[in-house]
C-alpha cells in the first residue's frame, strides 16, 4: 500500500513539474465571454431551479475601452464590425425565433453590425467560425435590421452583452462606452 502511494506521489510530482515548464499563454486582452437566455441558465440548471429550456446564447470577446474613442473611432461608422474582438460574435438559438420581423430557424449564426451615430444595422449571417470581419460575405446574410442607439448614464469600460426577459421573448442588450442597443427576439 505504501509503495502504491509512493508511486502515485512521484507521478503527481512529475506532472506538476511538467506543467510548470509549459509555456502557457497570458490572459487575452479581450477575453471571451458567453451570455445565456434564460439568464444564468447553467447555474440554474445545476441547482434544479430552471423552469424553461435554453433558448439562446451569445459568444463574444470583450474588448476594453482603455481611453480610446470607440464609436466613430476604433469602430468606424458605416463599416462592418464583428461586434467584439478576435473571432466574430456568434449567437445560437435553440428554438425558432422571430427577429426583425423574420422567422429565424434554430441554429448558430454570426452577428455583425454597421454602426452609425443614431442607429446600428444588425446583421445575422450564416457563416460561422470566422475571425473578425475580414471574410464577411453579404451573400450569406439571413437578415439585416436597423436598431436605434441609446445613450447610457455611465461609461462601460468592457463591451458587454446580456439577455433580458421581455414580454414576448428576450432582448440582447449590447453596451460599450456610452452607448447601448437592444435586439428583440420573439419566441
Amino acid at each position: 500500500m505504501k509503495k502504491t502511494i509512493g508511486i502515485l506521489v512521484i507521478f503527481q510530482l512529475f506532472f506538476i513539474c511538467l506543467l510548470g515548464q509549459t509555456n502557457l499563454p497570458p490572459v487575452d486582452k479581450s477575453p471571451m465571454d458567453m451570455s445565456y437566455y434564460p439568464v444564468n441558465y447553467p447555474v440554474l440548471k445545476i441547482q434544479d431551479k430552471i423552469t424553461e429550456s435554453l433558448a439562446a446564447r451569445v459568444v463574444y470577446s470583450r474588448p476594453q475601452k482603455s481611453g480610446r474613442a470607440i464609436f466613430g473611432g476604433l469602430v468606424k461608422y458605416g463599416e462592418i464590425w464583428r461586434m467584439g474582438a478576435n473571432e466574430a460574435t456568434e449567437i445560437e438559438f435553440f428554438k425558432t425565433v422571430r427577429f426583425g420581423g423574420k422567422k429565424i430557424s434554430k441554429g448558430r449564426y454570426t452577428l455583425y453590425a454597421v454602426v452609425n451615430e443614431s442607429s446600428w444595422t444588425i446583421i445575422l449571417n450564416k457563416e460561422t467560425d470566422t475571425w473578425g470581419s475580414f471574410k464577411y460575405d453579404s451573400k450569406k446574410d439571413i437578415i439585416r435590421t436597423e436598431i436605434p442607439v441609446q445613450k447610457t448614464d455611465a461609461v462601460i469600460e468592457s463591451l458587454a452583452m446580456v439577455f433580458e426577459k421581455s414580454t414576448s421573448g428576450c432582448n440582447l442588450v449590447i453596451a460599450w462606452d456610452n452607448l447601448k442597443v437592444s435586439l428583440p427576439f420573439i419566441f
